[in-house]
């Protein structure tokens, strides 16, 4: 019996399935930033140094935090992953003006801090899936007896600016027809330093960083957060917008940690002492805790 030989247009469908398959195995397989991980043996992760509890520096240069922890389990999880008997941590100091374009250009390859998922955002870098839900408010001094936002009329705040808080305040303002005066800050710490020597009329930030800032002040009775929020802040870590693999193994760890129950630890060692988390955050990480 004589072989039978491929034509052309067998041969062709050949080379394609060929093609086809090792291009879906090379596509599952190829991440820009777990290769350069893997090759250096090295992680870059940026973070907030004002913005405890989340993200912040001690004295002796350790670097600390809720958001913290949580990058640094999911490296851990990535050195597993990526079969290293060793990953080394490099952390990179950033502020709100910087933090999305270090993590677009490579500078980084995640932020962990205290940055809230927005649409626009998403133009520039992406996120994992949610790791904290929090709400926009302002600490004023509980002397001024200033209680909701209406009382704010003709006040000076203190906002970081280029933030989704200093947005939503902006139109929560134009909302009730206040009008203040927006007094941009650096970070948290000349916020609150501000409003203590009376050069401000109160600091808008988070909620729970407002709260943390209060707790640590010399004399926390002096200060009172108004009543209500004025945004929706739903926390991530930032990663790169053109490498969705990476993204799903930061989410795979990050599942992992919701699903084991391993958040609790977490919670409780750096937000348990301002409260037990509300509803909306239990529903969150309910709601975060995917199938495989």
């Amino acid at each position: 019996m004589r072989a039978l030989r491929p034509n052309g247009l067998s041969t062709w469908l050949v080379a394609a399935c060929l093609c086809f398959a090792v291009g879906a195995v090379c596509a599952a397989e190829t991440s820009k930033t777990l290769s350069r991980i893997k090759s250096e043996g090295v992680i870059r992760l940026g973070y907030r140094s004002g913005a405890a509890p989340f993200s912040f520096k001690e004295r002796d240069g350790t670097v600390r935090g809720y958001s913290v922890e949580l990058c640094t389990r999911v490296a851990e999880a990535l050195k597993k992953r990526l079969g290293l008997a060793a990953l080394r941590t490099e952390w990179v100091g950033l502020d709100a003006d910087t933090r999305l374009d270090a993590v677009a250009s490579g500078r980084v390859d995640m932020e962990c801090g205290t940055t809230t998922i927005s649409l626009s955002r998403y133009e520039q870098v992406d996120f994992s899936v949610p790791i904290f839900v929090d709400g926009g408010t302002v600490l004023v001094a509980a002397a001024s007896k200033v209680e909701r936002f209406a009382g704010l009329d003709g006040k000076r705040i203190a906002v970081i600016p280029g933030t989704t808080t200093e947005s939503a305040l902006k139109r929560q303002l134009a909302l009730l027809g206040t009008k203040s005066i927006a007094v941009p800050v650096k970070d948290s710490a000349q916020g609150i330093t501000l409003l203590s020597q009376g050069k401000v009329d109160g600091f808008a930030s988070d909620r729970l960083v407002l709260i943390a800032l209060r707790s640590t002040a010399a004399e926390p009775e002096k200060w009172t957060l108004l009543d209500g929020d004025f945004s929706f802040e739903p926390y991530a870590l930032v990663v790169r917008r053109d490498d969705p693999d990476f993204r799903l193994a930061v989410n795979r760890a990050l599942v992992e940690i919701y699903r084991s129950g391993d958040i609790d630890e977490v919670f409780h060692r750096w937000l348990g002492n301002l409260g037990l988390p509300g509803p909306l955050l239990n529903a969150m990480f309910y709601l975060s805790t995917l199938p495989e």
